[in-house]
């Protein structure tokens, strides 16, 4: 799996999405990141398609969403995913959320599926240790990917921990934080050093602590300067001042079926 993705949550203008992903494979992406819940995978195959770049060099990743697994019904929106996404496999297929109740059994659908060759890895988003370790009781694949809303301002430590001692892979969406941290002093004094700007700082501390990400924007620009994060370093002194400026602030919000759930 890339350490860079794009990330396509909310865009859904007209070619929006088409755009972003042409946008992303130019500057050198090769991991586009969708949902069902994102309502554009038909736009995702389409821009797939127009890219002028080989599907087997390509990442793809989508996601179930909570009424399918409450429906119980795995295969239906997997296969409708495969057919807006115009690819007979994805790379990477996803448990949106740990719906109590039924994501073990939504697991051992998602374990069919990677046996049967249709999604060539299988994981879960927004889960915690306790939600994978009751996965792994029941489980014959371990998770290959946790997703996790993971940035300067909520470093999920406890959770990277558990998942790197299991050999999990954890990705970063919303590592941006809708660009919360963007102005803290600490950053911004660290772009200043390294001369690079506030979000560059931000997806280069997430990589160094070994975690993937996956900015999502639509603009050129924008999406040419989320890429530019491998030629530099931040020295061990400044990763430990990003540290402490973990805040446990959640950007993204909680699906409105599931805020009377404990997270």
């Amino acid at each position: 799996m890339p350490l860079l993705g794009l990330g396509v949550y909310k865009a859904t203008g007209e070619r929006e999405v088409e755009r972003a992903i042409n946008c992303a494979i130019n500057a050198g992406y090769r991991l586009i990141d969708t949902a069902s819940a994102y309502k554009n995978e038909d736009g995702v195959g389409r821009g797939i398609r127009e890219c002028h770049c080989k599907r087997e060099e390509l990442f793809i990743t989508t996601k179930i969403w909570n009424n399918a697994q409450r429906l119980g019904d795995v295969e239906g929106p997997f296969s409708r995913s495969l057919e807006r996404l115009m690819t007979d496999y994805v790379d990477l297929y996803l448990i949106h959320w740990p719906v109590p109740g039924c994501y073990l059994s939504t697991w051992k659908e998602l374990e069919k599926l990677y046996k049967e060759g249709k999604a060539r890895s299988i994981g879960v988003s927004n889960f915690e240790p306790r939600h994978l370790e009751e996965l792994s009781s029941i489980s014959e694949i371990t998770p290959a990917v946790n997703q996790i809303e993971f940035h300067p301002y909520w470093y999920q430590k406890k959770t990277l921990d558990y998942c790197q001692s299991k050999g999990i892979a954890v990705q970063a969406y919303a590592p941006l934080a809708r660009g919360a941290y963007l102005d803290d002093d600490v950053i911004c004094i660290l772009a200043t050093k390294y001369g690079k700007t506030p979000a560059q700082i931000g997806l280069r501390w997430i990589l160094q602590k070994g975690v993937a990400v996956i900015p999502k924007s639509t603009q050129e620009q924008r999406i040419i300067s989320n890429g530019e994060i491998f030629d530099f370093e931040l020295e061990a002194e400044d990763m430990d001042a990003i540290d402490q400026l973990n805040r446990d602030f959640r950007s993204a919000s909680i699906p409105d079926d599931l805020k009377d759930v404990a997270f």
